[in-house]
């Protein structure tokens, strides 16, 4: 293991977090593939597997290429991204694969794989948020125009977003406004576009609740009035997702023992959370929601030892991506929230979201190693700046 373990560069904890996650989705995704399985592929439940597999370890590839680009980089990269992911979202609305009444997904002409344009865009727009909070920190707290130039492509990114995906434009909006907080962004501002956010998103909901429109607006009402009257299809999800975790008890039935899989709408991804508690219980769960939490710990850490502010507002950015987006999931499966259908990170059945994930992590690892590395080098240079003085008192 120690001759893989050197080329893996920045913080080995966050390293050991990618392993275990990645370790536990294959177990869960197998386990909770098969009624899938026997219902498209003739019950060979090994190809539902053999197809995460080969993402996830495309996956891993990713994050290993991604890391090894020092990360001054990305904020070069990240202008062309923003400009990218705006124009590939234009084009998902008006001409995207559309699966279960939302135009999500564009298609990879001779390929026929499909990406979430959206996933592409969360990692696009905390980069460029990154860029402009460190290039204008001197400013940044009263400087009106400042926060305009933050806000504009944020609302645009996250309009064209919510058509589509209502939850993951808010996911998004929440980790920008958290992320402008870090980046010292005046709190009167942030103040005043919370409330617009939440008068707005008031205003959001009536016009969903009484609307008597279909398509995507009669999905999030459906999902609104089943939280509220805990009936209908969500509530149906939520009740078996219950189920789930009340028969798993403190320490599961075992790998592969759900019975709630059979039950569970989308329990390879959506769901997933609720087949880990049934199979491993809630300290099962415990300590998966421990490892989200250590790799937010991590990614404090790479700030506070970080000399400059891009790094820092780079990986605190993509790394609040990852765990609030995994919070929420956690939520909906115990009924907290209403369901979003937002996927378990690194750990859920999928395809560009691994994909997204693993760049996000990679990214992050690349500011780790370049942050280690700077400190050692400053670390060094001490070391001879007193030892020249030493020989210089002799």
């Amino acid at each position: 293991m120690t001759g893989v373990f050197k080329y893996l560069k920045g913080d080995k904890v966050i390293w050991a977090v990618v392993i275990f996650l990645s370790i536990l989705s294959l177990l869960a995704v197998y386990s909770s593939t098969g009624t899938l399985a026997y219902r498209f592929q003739g019950g060979n439940t090994a190809y539902y597997i053999l197809k995460h597999s080969s993402i996830m370890m495309v996956g891993l590839v990713i994050i290993f290429i991604t890391h090894m680009i020092p990360y001054k980089f990305y904020s070069r990269l990240s202008q062309v991204f923003l400009t990218a992911s705006v124009v590939l979202l234009v084009i998902t609305l008006l001409m995207g694969t559309t699966i279960n009444e939302a135009s999500r997904w564009l298609t990879l002409p001779g390929l026929g794989f499909t990406i979430q344009t959206s996933d592409f865009a969360k990692l696009s727009l905390i980069m460029y948020l990154a860029r402009l909070l460190s290039r204008n920190q001197s400013e940044v707290k009263n400087a009106k125009d400042t926060f305009i130039r933050l806000l504009f492509p944020t609302l645009i990114v996250c309009g064209l977003i919510m058509p589509a995906n209502l939850s993951t434009s808010l996911i998004l909006f929440a980790t920008c406004i958290v992320l402008m907080f870090i980046g010292r962004v005046s709190a009167k501002y942030l103040a005043g576009l919370i409330g617009a956010g939440i008068l707005c998103g008031s205003i959001f909901v009536a016009i969903v609740m009484y609307s008597e429109s279909e398509g995507r607006i009669g999905t999030w009402r459906n999902r609104m009035e089943s939280f509220v009257t805990k009936s209908g299809e969500g509530n149906y999800q939520v009740e078996q997702s219950k189920i789930a975790i009340a028969t798993g008890g403190l320490v599961g039935k075992g790998p592969g023992n759900s019975s709630q899989r059979n039950f569970l709408p989308h329990p390879y991804s959506d769901f997933i959370y609720a087949i880990i508690i049934e199979e491993y219980g809630i300290a099962g769960g415990l300590v998966v929601l421990f490892f989200y939490l250590w790799l937010l710990y991590r990614a404090g850490l790479i700030v506070k030892r970080s000399s400059r502010t891009f790094p820092a507002f780079l990986a605190i950015g993509l790394t609040l991506s990852i765990v609030i987006q995994a919070m929420i999931n956690m939520a909906v499966v115990v009924n907290l929230l209403p369901v979003t259908g937002q996927p378990l990170p690194l750990v859920s059945m999928g395809g560009s979201s691994l994909l997204f994930t693993g760049i996000a992590l990679g990214i992050i690892l690349s500011v780790s190693h370049g942050v280690q590395k700077t400190a050692n080098e400053m670390q060094q240079a001490e070391e001879q700046l007193t030892t020249g003085e030493e020989y210089g008192t002799e």
